[in-house]
Formats: C-alpha cells, sequence, structure tokens
C-alpha cells in the first residue's frame, strides 16, 4: 500500500509530495521554491519573507468573514538522520514511505513527519472546500530544527491572525500550551597533531544502533549517549593501554541524541588479546545498563584498521576524552511546578574534527531560562579550562503556559465532543517556536497538537496512520468552532 492510499486523502497526497523534496534544515530553497509553486498551481495566495518563511491565505467560509483570522503553523525543515549503513543524500534524495500496519515510516532515514504532516494537514485545510471555517493564514517557517531561525526573523505584519494552531506537537490527545527554551553551547580548539609512534596497532572503536532521539522529548527515557559512552571507555582504557587517538567522531544535530560513535585508537601490539577482552566485558557491562531503554540492537566493539600518519597530541586527546566523559548530560532537573516534566536537561551532541579543529557540540535545554544558562556555563567552565574557545549560539526562549485561553477552551470541547474523553493538557520539554510568537504577537492566542510520532529525529520515526486520521477530523472541528 502507498501513502496516497491512506485516509485522509488529502493529507497524506500532500505530505507524499513533500517527502519527495529535499528539505534538511538550512538547505531548504527547494522546499520554499515548491511551496510557492504549488500554491500557485492551486490558485492560492502566497507570499515569502526576507528569511524565506512562506505564507499561504485562505478566504473564510462565505458567511464568516468575520470570525478571528487563525494560522495554521509548520515548519519547513526536517531533521536529516540515517542509519549509519544507508546510502541517501538528504540534499538530493526524496525520503521512501513504507506502510507497515498502522505505521507509516521510512527506510533508513528520519521520516519527516516532524514537521511534514503538520505542514500537509495545513495544505489540506488550503484545498478542502467542504471546510468551515474563518479567515486561514498557513504560515511555514524555516530552520526550526536549528536556531528556529524563521520564527526569530518573523516580522510584524507578515501574519495577522489573533490565534494561531502550531501544528508541530507528537501525541494525539494532548493539548500543548507551554515549552522549554534552548541554547546551544559549541566548544572549539585547533587541532594539534603529532607523528603516529611507530609500532602500534591501531583499532577503530565503534559504538553503534542505539535508539537516539529527541532530546527534549526522549531525554528522559534513559537511553544511552553515544559519544558519552564511547569517551567513558576510551578514559577508563587510557592509563592502562597508554591509548594514542587518531580520530574521534559521534552524534549530528544538537537536538537528537547521539546514535553513534566511533574512534581510532592506538595500543602497543602485545597487547591486543587483552584489548579485545576489556572491549567484550565492557560490550557486556553496557548492554547490561541499558538493555531496557535500548534493547539489544546496539553494537559495541572493535577492528583492526591501518595505522594513521598522525595522531592527536596526546594531552590534548586525554583532556577532550575526560571532558566529553565528565560534561553534563541528560536530565539534570525535573520540574517543582508541572508534575513530570522534565524542566532542564543537557544533550551532549555531537564530537566532530572537521576544517582544523576539535568540535563539540552541546545542547541546553529548561523550561526555566536561568537553570538553562545556569547548565551552559557549567559545560563552558569545563570546556575552557581545558583551553576550548566556548560560544553561545541559538538561544531561544520558552513558552509559559496560558490555561485561560479562548483556543485552549474550545479545543477541548472539541475534543470531549469527538471522542468522549479529555484531552491532557500540558507543557513539553521539547522547543516549539510559538515563545517567539508570542514575543512578535503579543496576546497571540496559541496551542500545540498534532498526529502520534515515535522515535523522531532518529532513523526509527514513524507516524501512527489512524491518530492522523482522528487528528484531522479534530483541526477540522476547531476551525469550525472557532468561525
Amino acid at each position: 500500500m502507498k501513502i496516497t492510499d491512506l485516509e485522509p486523502k488529502l493529507v497524506w497526497q500532500c505530505f507524499d509530495e513533500i517527502t519527495r523534496v529535499p528539505r534538511p534544515t538550512h538547505h531548504l530553497d527547494k522546499m520554499k521554491e515548491f511551496l510557492v509553486g504549488w500554491a500557485d498551481r492551486h490558485n492560492i495566495a502566497v507570499k515569502v519573507d526576507a528569511v524565506g518563511n512562506v505564507m499561504m491565505s485562505k478566504p473564510a467560509t462565505p458567511g464568516h468573514e468575520n470570525a478571528p483570522t487563525v494560522i495554521l503553523q509548520g515548519h519547513q525543515d526536517m531533521v536529516a538522520e540515517k542509519r549509519g549503513d544507508k546510502v541517501h543524500d538528504f540534499l538530493t534524495d526524496p525520503i521512501t514511505t513504507i506502510v507497515d500496519g498502522d505505521w507509516v515510516k521510512a527506510d533508513g532515514t528520519t521520516l519527516g513527519a516532524d514537521n511534514g504532516l503538520g505542514c500537509a494537514s495545513a495544505m489540506a485545510v488550503l484545498l478542502d472546500d467542504s471546510l468551515v471555517h474563518g479567515p486561514i493564514e498557513c504560515l511555514y517557517t524555516v530552520d526550526e530544527e536549528q536556531g528556529l531561525i524563521g520564527a526569530n526573523g518573523l516580522q510584524p505584519g507578515f501574519v495577522t491572525g489573533s490565534i494561531l494552531l502550531n501544528l508541530d506537537s507528537e501525541e494525539h490527545g494532548s493539548l500543548v500550551v507551554g515549552c522549554a527554551g534552548g541554547k546551544v553551547t559549541t566548544c572549539r580548539k585547533p587541532l594539534c597533531v603529532k607523528d603516529a609512534p611507530a609500532g602500534r596497532v591501531y583499532y577503530k572503536v565503534h559504538l553503534n544502533h542505539m535508539k537516539g532521539g529527541h532530546s527534549g522529548m526522549e531525554i528522559n527515557l534513559g537511553r544511552g549517549n553515544a559519544n558519552q559512552q564511547l569517551c567513558r571507555f576510551l578514559w577508563e582504557m587510557w592509563r592502562k593501554y597508554d591509548l594514542r587517538l587518531a580520530a574521534i567522531d559521534g552524534g549530528g544535530l544538537a537536538n537528537a541524541i547521539p546514535r553513534e560513535a566511533w574512534a581510532v585508537v592506538g595500543i602497543e601490539p602485545d597487547r591486543s588479546a587483552e584489548f579485545e577482552k576489556d572491549v567484550e566485558i565492557f560490550s557486556d557491562m553496557i548492554h547490561a545498563e541499558f538493555r531496557l531503554a535500548e534493547g539489544d540492537d546496539f553494537t559495541f566493539g572493535a577492528a583492526v584498521v591501518a595505522a594513521p600518519a598522525e595522531v592527536i597530541d596526546p594531552e590534548d586527546a586525554l583532556r577532550l576524552v575526560s571532558a566529553v566523559f565528565s560534561c553534563p548530560n541528560g536530565v539534570q532537573g525535573m520540574s517543582n511546578a508541572v508534575e513530570g516534566l522534565v524542566e532542564t536537561s543537557c544533550n551532549l551532541a555531537s564530537i566532530k574534527i572537521k576544517d582544523g579543529e576539535i568540535v563539540v557540540t552541546v545542547h541546553q535545554r529548561s523550561s526555566v531560562d536561568s537553570r538553562r544558562d545556569e547548565i551552559a556555563d557549567r559545560v563552558r567552565s569545563l570546556f575552557e579550562m581545558i583551553g576550548y574557545e566556548v560560544a553561545f549560539d541559538d538561544a531561544y526562549v520558552g513558552w509559559a503556559p496560558n490555561l485561560d485561553s479562548r483556543v485552549l477552551s474550545v479545543a477541548e470541547e472539541s475534543f470531549q465532543s469527538i471522542f468522549g474523553r479529555k484531552p491532557k493538557v500540558e507543557a513539553l520539554h521539547a522547543g516549539l517556536e510559538c515563545g517567539l510568537f508570542l514575543e512578535k504577537m503579543p496576546g497571540l492566542d496559541m496551542i500545540s497538537f498534532g498526529p502520534t510520532l515515535k522515535d523522531i529525529h532518529s532513523p526509527g520515526e514513524k507516524a501512527n496512520i489512524p491518530s492522523v486520521q482522528e487528528f484531522w477530523k479534530f483541526l477540522c472541528d476547531i476551525l469550525r468552532r472557532l468561525a
């Protein structure tokens, strides 16, 4: 079965078109061109702002012209993650979708349902003339996943609505009314290398196929951080084997829990058997520690590789390994205001050697801005002690809940009427663009909701088909009630 055969057809047909457009964060020219072309083909009014946000509009259903203008909002970009063995170029290749029972997933890559399904649903509203609604504005922002650039760059007057429905949440039945703010900490140091000592045996030590996931939504699930676990092993082995580190790489995007990491290390040749045994022991240990959170699919191992010409300066290498092993990571505090909500977290996102530098990226989140800044400063103090230059980027504010919201009340009544149960009203530890919208448009009335998605920001991302049907029915009824 193809996704275009699924119901509601308009939503899945629009999503199918979106999956054919390469749209990783910071590479959205093709997506912007697609959206403008799509609007033109369907005679829908469209405009683009200076940062690349696209806005399409639709007049009210006759008789409902005086209803408040509703903004339907999603983001154009997707997280570009794939399995290590998957050949896929996110800049050129379409996403291959698979229908698997009640789920739609991709073939070894992220699906892009975050936030492609939100964008597709807004497009379907523009196409469906059977719906009853007031004036509609559909806002498609750029680069939400890294830097919230579209929301940051939104200028007054580009949209005019007084109500905003953010279609970027991942649990059907949940109405989101608040979210955490965040900040990215980037630590960098010039790469200093030495000639590789002669006579050593070199191993590529690798940790692969951990689950990873969204560093806000899934940071509380106890999953392993591949970067930190790799450096844990290297730190434990360093003095025992007098290691030499030739290369290291792990993780990717700031908002994705790292699933894979590897390093090339050299040891004395007469200790290979002992080293390989220690690799087995460490593998057994972390499988025991993370089995409940990760399952048994992840692998830790080592294989002999060709000797490199150079290694990282040994003192610099040990400082790096020690800092990554010591770096704050995972849940740093729970909310005292909302039961069960992660207040503050830290994701040790990536370790890269590029352009003659070692670069370590860490993403902090918190619903309390001062706690977000405290954790970022702890990371800064750690890496500055070992000679790294540290900068803060992509800071964004949180979104404080408004439980007196009119649109929240309308949505609660709608959900109860359609599904016979109350929705969950909650705040998220993930970041949404709503806080920035509220800064730019004070008084904007907002909620966020969406269909059920699982394992977003990872190659396991999937969308629940029945929930998309229910989400669509819910969205259409909210628009009718607001009209």
